[in-house]
């Protein structure tokens, strides 16, 4: 495939890849072809979303990344797409910082699951992420959650987008590992799936994250709340459980990335399904 260069940082054709919000990206109209599209930050990222079947739409990457780290991405991709480049400082221009090794790729958005997709079956854990809309602690989540065997994550629409691009970045593709979707109904509707949920909050009926009874639950559903104000008190009384992190030295709270990983850990299902390994 041959690339065309771009020496205009204003250059339409790269509109998605820099000038285009989040939300016009979703919307597609305005984006690649007519399609709702994401974009994927570096080669490992980028790998990680093809082998999970996503479809890629363009490719935008500096000139001696064409025959190097873009290479192997290339090969992958259909030999009629777009692919632009330009130079470091076109890039920079283009994107407004210095991309992690120098490729991006506009990718076709996938259609996401329903809640009872993901909560139906074999799913024992889940985590339901409510009001979380820093894009950093979006992604660190999806990589927890990955790592620690969650089955699946549901999002309240306050929330933010997963495939925003630094949360795809953050999360090293783990995003596109984990069956996730928006959850419009209350936390309790998850009952209907047979789920008990557990709120992450500190309250004075906090359980410890560690107690029997929780690792027991055959499905569970951990709920996490914002990075500032946490869980908002009708959410917190909603649920089946609430659980503290033990801590030490005056400390009383994590940052919810971090407080979802150990939680994610503490929580994990055993081999038989039915709680803790």
């Amino acid at each position: 495939m041959s690339a065309i260069e771009i020496t205009d940082p204003r250059d339409p054709r790269v509109a998605p890849f820099v000038s285009l919000t989040e939300a016009q990206l979703r919307q597609g109209p305005e984006a690649v072809g007519g399609e709702a599209v994401f974009i994927a930050e570096s080669p490992k990222v980028i790998h990680v979303a093809l082998d999970a079947g996503l479809v890629p739409l363009a490719l935008l990457a500096e000139e001696r990344h064409l025959c190097g780290d873009a290479a192997p991405v290339l090969e992958r991709c259909p030999a009629d797409m777009p692919v632009y480049t330009g130079s470091r400082q076109v890039l920079e221009a283009i994107t407004g910082y210095r991309l992690t090794r120098g490729v991006l790729c506009a990718m076709r958005r996938p259609v996401l699951p329903s809640v009872a997709d993901i909560c139906n079956g074999e799913a024992a854990r889940v985590a339901v992420v409510d009001g979380v809309c820093d894009t950093t602690n979006i992604g660190s989540i999806f990589r927890a959650a990955a790592a620690m065997g969650i089955d699946g994550v549901l999002l309240t629409p306050t929330s933010c987008d997963p495939l925003n691009r630094r949360s795809v970045r953050v999360s090293m593709g783990n995003v596109f590992l984990v069956p996730w979707t928006w959850l419009d109904a209350p936390v309790e509707s998850l009952g209907q799936y047979g789920f008990r949920t557990v709120a992450l909050a500190l309250t004075d009926k906090s359980v410890s994250i560690d107690d029997p009874q929780l690792k027991a639950e055959p499905r569970l559903a951990l709920v996490l709340g914002t990075e500032g104000d946490g869980l908002a008190p009708e959410v917190i009384a909603a649920t089946d459980y609430t659980a503290r992190i033990p801590m030490h030295n005056g400390v009383d709270s994590l940052n919810v990335a971090s407080a979802a990983a150990v939680a994610f850990w503490e929580l994990r299902r055993r081999p038989d399904g039915k709680g803790q390994a």
